[in-house]
């Protein structure tokens, strides 16, 4: 940005660095251009200028000077939809803090005159307060996946050569448009991901792959017919907007130029016309996500068996131990049976083995805990030690114990008792 007379020169040798270094970023290799980034700034462009001074360089000073004022008040206009009678006059050194560069599209420098096309880029942050829109919310689109593809002698490409159509949009300023592009280089893998015969592909499945690897949500394609008259002369340019993996045409028109030379303008004007056409898509819900880009949903898994568990039965606290019963004849053992059969919460008694004389065994299941099996005989009269799950029983006197008197006779009008199970084998005759 020039700001004093005497700056001139050292701005031009500056502009000219910084153009080699530009110049040389973009030719540094056969495919594709480094898109510019320009998410900071607004800019206007085809300010024409046509002012005289004293000599050259205060001629183009004065000429920087007018597209500067005429640029904001152009930028305000536009942006508040408004007249531009009713834009305001800012004084040069507020305008000299917020512009950020001047682009010179075409100028002719005379001795004392200076006639150019110019563009102004104004920093968004610094011009916010100025132009009446800070904090000032701005509805983007979704990430936008843009192919360029020109078709020019009976040849589609896209990023895969170095072409006009894709410089025009790597230059494109993308800093007022709603559209939130995803502009590719051109360099490393893009040739063979991002290419003409891409945008005719029907697969979803690698469309998804396409998005989801350069972080896009859909796609558009802008496509130029370019023909020729003859080389190097009359130009015609078929532009046509299109969308979604389909390729649906949401627009287009035609531009022309006059020669070779003119192409690059052309190109720049077609993508500016483009993004309007995409702009306007996008008001009227057009560019919605194709459903078939997203993932289908998992298929149903067919209901499991439902597998009814038998039901267990109450559990009860029967246990099963083992008496052992020690005694001088086969009378103990009987004896014991006797006990064992007629002892309340005993459900089963079943020899194991039969000592006469010796230890008998026998295998009792009993409602209660070793200790309760333990005591009641004892109450029988027998002596009797409880270990773990075995009970061993004595008589301490010369003759088993005496089985208990029958139960009384029951009143008229009671229930009658249970009777207890008999014993297997009574005792002999003759035994108390």
């Amino acid at each position: 940005m020039l700001r004093r007379p005497f700056a001139v020169p050292l701005m031009l040798l500056a502009a000219a660095g910084l153009g080699g270094v530009v110049y040389a970023q973009l030719e540094s290799t056969d495919r594709g251009i480094l898109p510019l980034d320009s998410s900071n700034t607004l800019e206007i462009g085809g300010i024409h200028v046509d002012v005289g001074g004293a000599d050259a360089e205060g001629a183009r000073y004065a000429g920087w000077r007018i597209a500067q004022r005429e640029g904001f008040k152009v930028l305000w206009a536009k942006m508040h939809n408004a007249p531009l009678a009713q834009a305001p006059a800012l004084p040069d050194g507020t305008l000299d803090q917020i512009v950020s560069s001047i682009n010179v599209e075409r100028e002719q420098i005379g001795p004392n005159r200076y006639i150019a096309d110019l563009g102004v880029q104004f920093d968004r942050g610094r011009a916010a307060p100025f132009l009446g829109v800070e904090g000032a919310a701005v509805v983007h689109s979704a990430p936008m996946l843009l192919i360029p593809v020109i078709v020019s002698g009976g040849t589609a490409t896209s990023v895969e050569l170095r072409n006009s159509w894709q410089r025009a949009w790597a230059q494109f300023r993308t800093s007022q448009t709603p559209i939130d592009y995803i502009r590719v280089s051109g360099m490393g893998a893009d040739p063979l991901l991002i290419n003409a015969s891409q945008t005719s592909r029907p697969g979803r499945g690698w469309w998804r792959n396409l998005l989801q690897m350069y972080g896009a949500a859909d796609v558009l394609v802008a496509e130029v017919q370019l023909q020729r008259l003859y080389p190097g002369g009359p130009a015609r340019g078929r532009f046509i907007a299109r969308h979604g993996p389909d390729n649906e045409i949401i627009g287009g028109f035609t531009l022309s130029a006059a020669n070779s030379e003119g192409i690059p303008a052309m190109m720049a004007q077609g993508a500016q016309r483009i993004d309007q056409i995409f702009g306007q898509a996008m008001a009227a819900g057009k560019l919605s996500r194709d459903a078939s880009l997203d993932l289908p949903p998992p298929p149903t898994l067919p209901p499991l068996p439902v597998q009814s568990r038998p039901v267990a039965p109450p559990t009860s606290n029967v246990n099963s131990f083992q008496v052992q019963v020690t005694g001088k004849n086969v009378n103990f053992y009987n004896f014991a049976m006797a006990h064992l059969r007629t002892l309340q919460g005993v459900e089963s008694a079943t020899p194991q083995q039969i000592n006469p004389g010796g230890t008998s065994y026998i295998l009792v299941r009993f409602k209660g805990n070793v200790g309760q099996l333990a005591a009641g005989l004892g109450g029988r009269g027998w002596t009797a030690e409880a270990a773990g799950t075995v009970v061993k029983i004595r008589s301490e006197g010369d003759k088993p114990p005496s089985l208990p008197p029958p139960p009384a006779p029951r009143p008229s009008g009671q229930p009658a008792a249970q009777p207890a199970s008999p014993p297997t084998q009574p005792p002999p005759q003759g035994q108390q």
